[in-house]
């Protein structure tokens, strides 16, 4: 039989999620290996890759053991990873100890000096992201100053999915979209910055060789066949960050294609033909799965973690036979557009995207005694869909035209939600048949197309299929876009009280 058949490897923050798919697109298994993350100190976060091997070694065997698929017909293995980490290794390339992840803290200082050195619009202009101590980089110069032991042993830095394309192949690689996340690449001529590495101090040596999402990195050695159950010499695609595989996975390759993502965290992203530098900053942008092509962002911090919040909070009395956000949103749909003048801020975490505020916090305004439990409900959908509504005027603005919105994530399930999203957006909103797979089928398609199973990434977009598509209604979005300036407003009247309130956090 011939090999239709690719494994596609999301190395999250919780754990890897294995998914086999076939070389048209149809997801044929996927199993869940979990594993832990380590907090030594506040505000830091790490991971052991051994961890992250065993998943791969673990998940790739039980797919093969629990389908009738052969270690024969597998023609590529493929990659999705958390990013913005920091993993170092020596020469053979075993860790040096844990990989500090994305969501670690403790390299703030470092990011400090470097916008003092060379300031956050030079950077951004260069990068297309600003300067942050999330991204790789201040990572780097904090285990350079604080564990120079550490440091000078290091071969190389590498993120989650390019430590596992070296246990399997024994190459040491990249690929751009990880790349965008260290605050050291340059994102129009695809190199790593001589300026920002030099006001780092950093080595370009210590980074790994960087390559296109498609590129094969090499075959599953001896060793690796014998751990993961792979046919040796298998090809292996190096994919890329998550965040540009669910970009892919959607269906998001082209101009004028968008996707939202509604998880904790929720953004927009969008395909275009050269970067978005906008001039106050708001979104930052990766390189595509598709080389050739780049994907402008958006990220608020607290999006369906807002929705979460107040159900949480409210609706603690569902009964047994309704779930809780069952009844929230059977509540929130009999409340009308504007939730009765209700403005709802959503910075429970402060702000990334648009605002960029870590100052910024959570509000209702406007709160009267008959406000209702489902106006609140309501209120904190519209509050999320106007925040990311900045973020997706941006992009039209600086002249990437957006036709139509996918959605994802857990949030997405929600018909009420989706309805919203197309009214205050204005654009028809597409639900896909797989709400939690796009990161997935996005390394799935990049393995498929680099290993030469499919033509290219408008073949891949075949894959998705539209199950669903909610209209804007013109009157109701007529409504919305009168009360969005107010949603502005409250913020800019709040934003000195944020200032004022941080010393009694």
């Amino acid at each position: 039989m011939g090999k239709h058949y690719i494994i596609a490897h999301d190395i999250g923050t919780t754990g890897n999620k294995a998914t086999l798919y076939s070389s048209d697109g149809e997801l044929i298994s996927s199993t869940l290996y979990k594993y832990q993350t380590f907090y030594p100190k506040t505000g830091w976060a790490e991971q052991n890759p051994l961890d992250w091997w065993q998943a791969v070694c673990d998940t790739t065997k039980t797919l093969l053991e629990k389908t009738s698929v052969t270690r024969e017909q597998i023609g590529a293995v493929s990659f999705s990873g958390q990013m913005l980490g920091c993993l170092l290794v020596d020469r053979q390339g075993d860790p040096l100890g844990n990989a500090i992840i994305w969501a670690d803290m403790r390299a703030s200082d470092q990011a400090k000096r470097l916008e003092e050195e060379l300031g956050m619009e030079t950077v951004y202009q260069i990068t297309g992201h600003r300067i942050s101590s999330s991204y790789s980089g201040a990572k780097i110069k904090w285990v350079k100053e604080h564990q120079p032991d550490v440091f000078k042993r290091a071969y190389k830095i590498l993120q989650a999915k390019d430590y596992l394309v070296y246990r399997l192949t024994g190459t040491f690689a990249t690929d751009y979209s990880d790349a965008c996340g260290t605050n050291c690449f340059d994102l129009v001529n695809k190199v790593w910055s001589d300026d920002i590495l030099k006001a780092w101090g950093i080595e370009k040596d210590i980074f790994p060789d960087l390559h296109a999402s498609t590129d094969v990195i090499g075959g599953v050695t001896d060793w690796a066949a014998k751990e993961t159950g792979l046919l040796q010499g298998t090809p292996v695609v190096i994919g890329g960050g998550d965040g540009v595989c669910a970009a892919a996975g959607v269906g998001v390759i082209d101009e004028g294609e968008a996707f939202n993502y509604i998880g904790s965290s929720s953004w927009i992203a969008t395909a275009s033909n050269k970067p978005i530098f906008d001039p106050e900053m708001k979104t930052y942008t990766w390189v595509h799965l598709d080389a050739n092509k780049y994907s402008p962002n958006g990220t608020m911090q607290c999006g369906g973690g807002s929705m979460q919040w107040v159900t949480e909070l409210l609706y603690q009395d569902s009964k047994p036979d309704v779930s809780m956000y069952e009844l929230m949103n059977l509540e929130a749909e009999k409340s009308p557009p504007t939730s009765r003048g209700l403005v709802y801020l959503p910075y429970l975490m402060g702000e990334r995207s648009p605002r960029w505020n870590p100052d910024a916090r959570g509000a209702f305004v406007g709160l009267s005694i008959t406000h209702t439990r489902g106006d609140m409900a309501r209120s904190v959908m519209e509050g999320v869909a106007y925040n990311l509504k900045i973020v997706l005027d941006t992009f039209q603005k600086e002249g990437a035209p957006i036709n139509y919105m996918w959605v994802l994530g857990g949030g997405a399930k929600s018909a009420s939600w989706r309805q919203i999203l197309a009214d205050i957006y204005g654009l028809d909103v597409y639900v896909p048949s797989y709400l939690d797979e796009a990161t997935s089928m996005g390394a799935a398609m990049a393995g498929a197309v680099g290993s030469g199973l499919i033509k290219d990434f408008q073949e891949a977009k075949r894959w998705v299929k539209r199950v669903n598509i909610h209209h804007p209604q013109p009157d109701i979005q007529k409504k919305y876009w009168e009360f969005f300036p107010l949603f502005n407003e409250t913020y800019s009247q709040l934003k000195p009280v944020y200032e004022r309130l941080k010393k009694f956090n």
